[in-house]
């Protein structure tokens, strides 16, 4: 209650002056942000609806449809088919990986819990900062396809600087162990 009753009393000069006079640092108190003219500024961890991280370019998608995320998001919003195959049910490949044929994701019903981040080992999937979305029709206009989910990673390193940097690191030490060769066997010592 203590820290209610201060933040209340911030609000009003009359409140910052009593709490001068109480020797208690005041800050903003409660202030409405005049939207849409002054938009919010959020801390970097914040999360709303998740987004298809590719590298280059769209071709170079880092998802490879294991479709962990699917099978793990709690109220089942992401749809996965894939991986592409061929004529004789072979894995299609694009830049050495396979890839979905759709990915969709239900924004109506998706809840932001970042779980199909946490269980991507690819680092295929993150979480976008973008949360001005709406849609007059609850069912076709919130199912994002595949080409509404995909962003750059150079996008994810602009939004989320911090997490993007751990992530490159983690892909770069995968690319660095899968490109080194590999250690002779140990030769058995001399009898």
């Amino acid at each position: 209650m203590g820290v209610t009753l201060k933040t209340f009393m911030e609000t009003y000069p009359w409140g910052r002056g009593l709490l001068r006079a109480l020797r208690l640092p005041p800050t903003n108190g409660l202030v409405t942000v005049q939207y849409p003219d002054v938009k919010q500024q959020h801390a970097e961890r914040f999360r709303y609806f998740p987004f298809l991280v590719y590298d280059q370019t769209p071709e170079n998608l880092r998802c490879v449809a294991c479709k962990i995320c699917e099978q793990e998001c709690p109220p089942q919003c992401i749809h996965i088919v894939g991986p592409a195959k061929d004529a004789q049910g072979r894995p299609l490949k694009a830049h050495g990986r396979t890839y979905p044929v759709a990915f969709d994701i239900d924004m109506s019903i998706c809840m932001s819990c970042r779980i199909c981040v946490d269980v991507c080992p690819f680092d295929a999937i993150e979480m976008d900062n973008q949360y001005e979305l709406s849609a007059s029709d609850r069912f076709d206009s919130m199912v994002y396809d595949q080409a509404t989910l995909l962003k750059s990673a150079e996008y994810f390193q602009q939004i989320k600087p911090t997490e993007a940097a751990e992530v490159d690191a983690r892909l770069a030490a995968k690319a660095k162990k899968a490109a080194a060769p590999p250690s002779p066997p140990p030769t058995p010592p001399a009898a």
